[in-house]
């Protein structure tokens, strides 16, 4: 959101990276950026939000994502390694699929929230959130007597979304695409583009992501995405916020970071109780789950009218004229007609009905706590 007559602008140095998909990116008319991993992202081509959320939602669209850096663990002990950065256990992962995992800090704080996955059996890729991983896991390294190499492949992702997204991708890589489970791969080539094409994305809808190997073909693969979705009005946007607010999908680091756990955030069951090798954050994270959160990101709605926009940063949250939270995320729902978004608050007001006041710049607008996700709760769509 902005404030009527405010203007910004970007510079583009050396100092943030681009994408290998950013040149046909911008070709395609994107309106403006977001810096992401320090790395820009084009945030949306068109100015009003509702166009690209029901593009989205009706037909199909395609992301420059390379800014999900990865993090590839290989070596004898890749497993090992792999297994010990991460709360979920890995031991039910096979090759050729992929989890969504958390990593936390010693005292339980979330250090990330990257989707892992198994390219070999001595190979790991984690597809990173907004947080330096790589140095994390180097650090943590240090630390143990492990045989593994930890680097950052020339590897950058492109997601397909949408209803129409299976079409799209079949017409790319064949039929053999429409086998892929949900969270599964292949490895393949596109044009002789080498990739691997997932069954995973950030929109909550049917989607794919295509992790380019080749970093110098990235317009080459653009421009192929773009033609195999031309009959099926395929479109290039950004991450749209309200569907994947709608979703119950966190951001790092708007919604979970360092300051906060998994039980905080509902991701207490990235958090494997029974298992029993070593982990950071185990002893944290046990004391945790035993003692009980103290605090819960739940979903509000925001009455009044419609933002113009996604919420630009935390506004604070009041129950009475007590200020006992944050709102995290915001923006307006075009399917639900409301305002919804993410509230930070103590547990004893995360109770669904509880009333609540958002400070926002238009003024105070009163919230009601409600079930997320807001849409789809058993995640139909997307395994769809």
């Amino acid at each position: 959101m902005t404030e009527p007559g405010e203007s910004t602008g970007l510079w583009f140095g050396p100092w943030y990276r681009k994408s290998p998909f950013f040149d046909a990116a911008r070709r395609a008319g994107f309106r403006a950026v977001d810096v992401y991993n320090k790395m820009y992202i084009p945030s949306h081509y068109v100015d009003d939000p509702a166009d690209e959320y029901w593009h989205l939602v009706d037909h199909v669209t395609m992301w420059d994502v390379g800014c999900e850096r990865q993090v590839e663990i290989t070596g004898p002990d890749a497993f090992r390694f792999a297994d010990y950065l991460t709360p979920r256990d890995l031991g039910t992962c096979a090759v050729g699929q992929g989890k969504y995992v958390v990593i936390v800090d010693g005292d339980g704080g979330i250090v990330n929230d990257p989707v892992l996955m198994r390219i070999a059996g001595d190979t790991f890729w984690f597809s990173t959130a907004d947080s330096d991983l790589l140095l994390w896991a180097k650090g943590v390294a240090l630390h143990l007597d492990h045989d593994v190499t930890i680097r950052e492949p020339d590897v950058s992702p492109m997601q397909i979304q949408g209803p129409k997204a299976k079409d799209v991708v079949a017409a790319l890589a064949g039929p053999k695409v429409l086998d892929l489970p949900y969270y599964h791969f292949l490895e393949t080539t596109l044009d002789g583009i080498p990739v691997i094409i997932t069954r995973t994305g950030w929109s909550a809808e049917v989607g794919f992501e295509i992790y380019l190997r080749d970093g110098a073909q990235g317009t080459r693969l653009w421009d192929l995405v773009a033609e195999a979705g031309r009959p099926f009005q395929i479109r290039p946007t950004g991450p749209v916020e309200a569907r994947r607010i709608e979703a119950g999908i966190l951001n790092y680091p708007s919604d979970i970071n360092l300051d906060v756990n998994p039980f905080e955030v509902g991701l207490g069951w990235l958090v494997d109780a029974a298992k029993r090798a070593d982990y950071v954050g185990k002893e944290a994270l046990t004391r945790i789950r035993k003692e009980g959160a103290k605090r819960k990101l739940v979903g509000v709605e925001i009455h009044g009218e419609p933002f113009a926009g996604w919420v630009p940063e935390h506004w604070l949250v009041r129950k009475d004229r007590e200020v006992v939270g944050r709102l995290t995320a915001g923006a307006y729902s075009p399917r639900l007609e409301k305002n919804i978004g993410y509230a930070l608050v103590p547990i004893g007001l995360s109770k669904v009905g509880t009333r609540l006041v958002v400070e926002t710049p238009m003024g105070d607008r009163e919230a009601t706590v409600v079930r997320k996700p807001f849409v789809d709760p058993t995640k139909a769509i997307p395994k769809g």
